[in-house]
């Protein structure tokens, strides 16, 4: 299973909300380049990162500290927050991202996506994000009247390949992931579901990649030193 360490990017620092409540945020680092050099010297191969400010207002304030990560190399990167035309995908992937995450976009112009995925292919990523079972978009304020289970069949069918899958009530709670829901999930033929929120345990990633998780997000359980990236490496795998 692929493991990704999640970076968390606002106003150039490295955070985390609790929640996506942008009032309950926790600073980690002020040097998110250095961030990920630690996990790349931790063995990683991957990293998740999130641009809070673009996913909040659309902005790319972050650009350039997301150039720089990349710049360093090593990693294999996907990027989310903010991507809602092609020529910020285009942007992107020209710096050397491997794949953009599309969030609310996905819902609100379901067409655009379709397109994007019949164009970029694996390139393309869909975040989905549901509280209570349904949609949230719009930085998690609105609800959908589309189950979220559902809306990974249409992502499937419209050719997306890997959905990245948040329950908002486990984010940033280290409460445990939602297993029930990986397994629900997993039932999907052809997508690559990808774990995030809440991840906390060994015990977890591996039942995730039992149940055939293509790949996990941690995040704060590696900030609050809950789990130790090294020994996760070591015993779920990074293939």
């Amino acid at each position: 299973m692929q493991i990704f360490p999640a970076i968390d990017l606002r106003g150039g620092q490295v955070v985390r909300l609790y929640q996506g409540d942008y009032d309950r945020e926790t600073v980690y680092a002020a040097d998110p380049c250095a961030v990920a050099r630690s996990f790349l010297a931790a063995g990683a191969r991957y990293l998740h990162v999130v641009d809070l400010d673009g996913a909040k207002d659309g902005t790319l304030a972050n650009f350039d500290t997301i150039a720089a990560i990349v710049k360093q190399g090593g990693l294999y990167i996907e990027v989310g927050g903010g991507i809602r035309t092609e020529d910020r995908i285009r942007r992107y992937l020209d710096l050397g991202v491997g794949r953009c995450i599309l969030g609310t976009i996905a819902v609100k112009d379901f067409a655009f996506t379709e397109r994007m995925a019949r164009t970029y292919g694996d390139r393309i990523a869909v975040g989905v994000d549901a509280r209570d079972g349904y949609v949230a978009v719009s930085g998690w304020k609105e609800l959908s009247a589309e189950r979220g289970v559902d809306f990974c069949r249409r992502l499937r069918d419209a050719g997306v390949k890997t959905v990245i899958y948040t329950d908002i009530s486990r984010d940033g709670a280290e409460a445990g992931t939602n297993l029930d829901l990986y397994r629900e999930l997993s039932e999907i033929q052809g997508l690559d579901i990808t774990a995030s929120g809440g991840v906390s345990s060994i015990e977890e990633l591996k039942e995730l990649q039992r149940i055939g998780t293509r790949a996990a997000i941690l995040g704060k359980a590696l900030y609050t030193g809950r789990l130790d990236l090294k020994t996760v490496i070591a015993e779920v795998g990074a293939c």
